[in-house]
């Protein structure tokens, strides 16, 4: 599914598209029970971290958390949990979920929360969500690479 969404975005038809960096391209979660869930997909098909060249892991992780801070920028977390799995996908790529003081259960991992609660039709991102804080990611993320 990874190399799907990326064949997405490379042919413009991935509407969750927020931008393009060295190593990833990233973007919205299809289901935003946790406003601001995001993805950083690398565009390496590995499937473990260390497979990377050195430059390119740390570019990725430099990268990776730059999206994590422009996404605390824009949507205001608590926490920031970050998720580097593979199990279900094996192609390298971060899930990055903002955390907030209404979550229903801080103290788990979002995966214990139940699916059908976390990923149903009154969770799926939107356009006017996507409209709404395309653009304010994108400004947060070019803001943070060039003054870092």
């Amino acid at each position: 599914m990874i190399c799907d969404r990326i064949d997405l975005i490379r042919a413009h038809k991935n509407s969750s598209f927020i931008t393009e960096l060295k190593t990833c391209y990233v973007v919205f979660g299809d289901y935003q029970f946790y406003p601001g869930y995001t993805l950083a997909l690398s565009k390496d098909h590995e499937t473990e971290l260390y497979n990377l060249q050195k430059p390119r892991r740390k570019q990725f992780l430099w990268e990776m958390t730059v999206v994590a801070e422009a996404v605390a920028r824009v949507f205001h977390p608590v926490k920031m949990n970050y998720e580097l799995l593979g199990n279900a996908e094996a192609h390298l790529h971060w899930h990055l979920y903002p955390r907030y003081n209404n979550d229903p259960d801080p103290a788990r991992p979002i995966w214990a929360y139940p699916k059908e609660k976390r990923c149903n039709e009154g969770t799926r991102i939107t356009e006017e969500f996507i409209y709404k804080y395309r653009r304010q990611m994108i400004v947060e993320i070019e803001s943070i690479i060039k003054f870092k």
